[in-house]
């Protein structure tokens, strides 16, 4: 029997895939940063040190943990490192989900969602993967896969994040971010 799925994981998805859509999910700003803070900051903190098992005991609770351990720290905690503070768990629920192979029946949003933390992850092997599965489950969102699977592949991590997380730029890496590789 599958566990129930939790409030705060129903309140998520309803909020992202209902009340939110993609000029929120990438335009973002005060409203919908204030909506997440609001709603869901408590339960970042209360939950962001748990195991990833923990989340994956059913399907909506796993997509329901990877946008909160992926999407809402960057809304929250935009240009700070804490933005990224919970990526390493996004990206094992991730994997999670792909090894559960749970993907299967969900929409092409839903499946964007579920595999941004590769598209996020600083490994090489993340984007590969990231490129395979965005190409044939999310093809709209394959351009953005493809420009920071050059950013790793080019730099071994996101130059963009440096001044953030405390990380010298390198001449190259400055003139990638003056030329717009800063999502």
């Amino acid at each position: 029997m599958a566990a129930a799925v939790q409030p705060w994981a129903r309140e998520l998805l309803h909020v992202w895939f209902e009340r939110l859509g993609p000029a929120d999910w990438f335009g973002g700003g005060e409203r919908v940063d204030a909506l997440l803070r609001r709603r869901f900051e408590d339960t970042l903190h209360a939950m962001g040190d748990r195991p990833p098992d923990e989340f994956l005991t059913d399907r909506k609770t796993a997509r329901a943990a990877i946008l909160l351990f992926d999407q809402v720290p960057r809304n929250l905690y935009r240009d700070s490192a804490q933005a990224f503070a919970w990526d390493g768990l996004a990206l094992a629920l991730t994997h999670g989900v792909l090894d559960r192979d749970w993907l299967t029946g969900l929409s092409r949003p839903q499946k964007q969602f579920v595999l941004m933390p590769l598209m996020h992850s600083e490994a090489i092997a993340d984007q590969d993967l990231s490129l395979r599965l965005f190409a044939r489950h999310a093809p709209g969102s394959l351009g953005f896969a493809r420009s920071h699977h050059r950013m790793i592949a080019r730099f071994g991590r996101f130059p963009h994040r440096n001044d953030t997380l405390g990380r010298k730029s390198s001449e190259a890496e400055k003139r990638a971010v003056a030329n717009g590789f800063s999502w």
